[in-house]
C-alpha cells in the first residue's frame, strides 16, 4: 500500500473509533454473533468504504471476499479477532502486505487478519531490532540503513516482512548474509486458540517461523532480528543481448550457469530471458577483485551490450530493485531449484521455444549459494533448500483482465514441462496453486515436523489457506 493510502487508512481507522468505539456489526443473515470494534481491533465488512482497499493484494488477477476483516492495531487485536473466528467456525487468513502470489493472504467468506497497521520498526540496541510484519522493505530500509544496518531481504521495497521472512527471504544480500529468516532470533505469535505465544519459550516454533511458510499456525505480530553491519556501496552490471534464438539462449544461459558457480559471496547474478531478449544482472556489494572483473569481462563478451554503473551508496543503490507498487495483473511463481545447469540442460530448449512467442512471459534464473550455505543456519531453520544454489521463476503480465485466461494457458504449459522432467524443488514464497505435490516441493523432509508444529497451536485448523500445511 502506498504511503498516502496507508496515511488515509490509519486515520480512517482513528476517526471511526472516536466517533463509535463500541460500533456493533450484526451478521444476523449469517447467524454470527456481533462484532464489538474495540480499542485494540476494527472489523469491516462489505459494503464498507474501506473494505476493498483492505481486502485487495498485490495480484490482481486474484479477487477474493471475506465476510469480514480484521484490522489490527496490536497483538490483542489479532488475539480478539482470533477467539471470534474460533467462535464463529471463521477460517482465518493472514495478510501483513499482500504480496501472495496465489492470493493465500485472503479468502471467501472468512476472515481475513490485516496487520498492515503493526509497522513499526524498534530498535532494542545497535545491532538488534523489532519489526511489525506489516512493516514493508522499503520502510525497514529506510529506518536501518541510515544507521549502517542492513538485513538480507529481498528487492520488493512493498513486500511486507511477515510475509518474506516466513517463506525464508532471499535477495541481491542473500549471499553475503545468508537468508532473512537466518537473522530472525525471536517471534511473538498468536495461535489457533487466541493464545499469544513467544518462541523463547518453544525452539521449535522459532525453527518453524524460518521458512515454515505463511498462514500456517499461527499469526505472527512482532520479529525480532539481529541486524548486520551494511555494505557502504553497491555496484550493478547489466549485460544484454536482442533478438536471440534457443541455440543462442541456450548456449548464453549455460555459460552463465559456468561463470557464476564461484561468484563472490559479495555478488548476486540474475539471467532473465524476456521474449527473445536476455539481460544478466551483477551485483557488487564488496571490493572489485581482479577474479571478479574476469567474471564481468566473459559476460560482456557473451552479450550484445554492456552497462556499469559507479558503485553507490547502498541506501539509494537497492531503491532501484523495489519495482512496481502494484497491484497489477500476472502470475509469477517457482519454477524450480537448482544445483547445476545438468538440472534442466536436457529440456530447457522447450521452455526457451514457448517464451521466445509468449509476449509478456519471463523466464529468470538468479543466484543463491554462498553464506545460505551454512550447516547451522539448515539445523535451526526449517527452509529445506541450501543445496541448491540457483533459483528460477516464471512470470507472466497482462494489462487487462480479459487477457487472463491466454496468458495462464501459456504459463501453464511452460510449468508442465518442467513438471514432466522431475523438478520437484520449490520456493513457499512462490507457489503456483498447479503443484500437486506442494508439500514436498516447498517444505521437503521439514514438512513432517512442521505438521507437529500445525497441531500444537492450531489443531482445529483455524488458519489456513489453499496450500497450508495440514494437521
Amino acid at each position: 500500500m502506498q504511503r498516502k493510502q496507508f496515511l488515509k487508512l490509519a486515520a480512517l481507522s482513528n476517526l471511526s473509533l472516536l466517533l463509535n468505539p463500541y460500533k456493533i456489526f450484526a451478521f444476523t443473515s449469517f447467524k454470527h454473533a456481533p462484532l464489538l470494534n474495540s480499542n485494540n481491533v476494527t472489523y469491516y465488512k462489505k459494503g464498507d468504504a474501506e473494505y476493498d482497499t483492505l481486502r485487495q493484494g498485490f495480484n490482481k488477477r486474484i479477487s477474493k471476499f471475506p465476510l469480514v476483516i480484521a484490522l489490527c492495531k496490536n497483538t490483542e487485536g489479532v488475539a480478539e479477532a482470533i477467539l471470534y473466528a474460533k467462535q464463529n467456525n471463521l477460517p482465518v487468513a493472514v495478510k501483513s502486505g499482500g504480496h501472495s502470489m496465489e492470493g493465500f493472504s485472503c479468502n471467501n467468506g472468512g476472515m481475513v487478519i490485516n496487520l498492515s497497521l503493526l509497522n513499526k520498526v524498534d530498535w532494542i540496541d545497535k545491532e538488534t531490532i523489532t519489526v511489525g510484519p506489516g512493516c514493508t522493505l522499503s520502510n525497514l530500509y529506510d529506518n536501518i540503513l541510515p544507521k549502517g544496518r542492513i538485513l538480507p531481504g529481498g528487492s520488493c521495497g512493498s513486500v511486507g516482512i511477515g510475509g518474506l521472512v516466513l517463506g525464508g527471504g532471499y535477495g541481491i544480500l542473500s549471499r553475503k548474509y545468508g537468508l532473512a529468516c537466518d537473522s530472525l532470533i525471536e517471534v511473538t505469535m498468536v495461535d489457533g486458540n487466541g493464545q499469544i505465544r513467544n518462541s523463547n519459550n518453544d525452539k521449535e516454533l522459532l525453527w518453524a517461523c524460518r521458512g515454515g511458510g505463511n498462514g500456517n499456525f499461527g499469526v505472527v505480530t512482532s520479529l525480532k532480528f539481529k541486524t548486520h553491519k551494511a555494505p557502504e556501496t553497491l555496484q550493478s552490471f547489466r549485460f544484454k543481448t536482442h533478438q536471440v534464438n534457443t541455440v543462442q539462449a541456450k548456449s548464453i544461459l549455460k555459460k552463465w550457469f559456468q561463470l557464476t558457480q564461484n561468484l563472490p559471496v559479495d555478488c548476486f547474478s540474475a539471467f532473465v530471458l524476456n521474449e527473445d531478449n536476455i539481460y544478466i544482472l551483477l551485483t557488487n556489494a564488496g571490493r572489485h577483485t581482479p577474479e571478479l572483473q574476469k567474471t564481468i569481462s566473459a559476460l560482456s563478451a557473451l552479450s550484445g551490450k554492456t552497462t556499469q554503473n559507479k558503485p553507490q551508496p547502498i541506501t539509494s543503490a537497492l531503491k532501484v530493485f523495489y519495482g512496481l507498487k502494484g497491484p497489477v495483473y500476472f502470475k509469477n511463481a517457482s519454477a524450480g531449484l537448482y544445483r547445476n545447469f545438468g538440472d534442466i540442460e536436457n529440456y530447457i530448449d522447450k521452455v526457451i521455444d514457448k517464451v521466445l512467442v509468449s509476449s509478456g512471459m519471463i523466464y529468470q534464473v538468479n543466484t543463491l549459494g554462498g553464506n545460505i550455505i551454512n550447516a547451522d543456519a539448515e539445523a535451526a531453520a526449517a527452509f529445506p533448500h541450501r543445496a541448491c544454489v540457483y533459483f528460477s521463476e516464471l512470470q507472466t503480465y497482462w494489462d487487462h483482465e480479459s487477457q487472463g485466461a491466454h496468458m495462464i494457458k501459456g504459463f501453464e504449459a511452460v510449468q508442465d514441462i518442467f513438471t514432466a522432467n522431475g523438478i520437484h524443488t520449490q520456493y513457499c514464497n512462490y507457489p503456483d496453486i498447479n503443484f500437486k505435490n506442494w508439500q514436498t516441493m516447498y517444505y521437503g523432509n521439514s514438512y513432517k515436523r512442521l505438521q507437529q508444529i500445525k497441531s500444537k497451536y492450531d489443531p482445529n485448523n483455524l488458519i489456513r489457506h489453499e496450500q497450508s500445511v495440514k494437521n
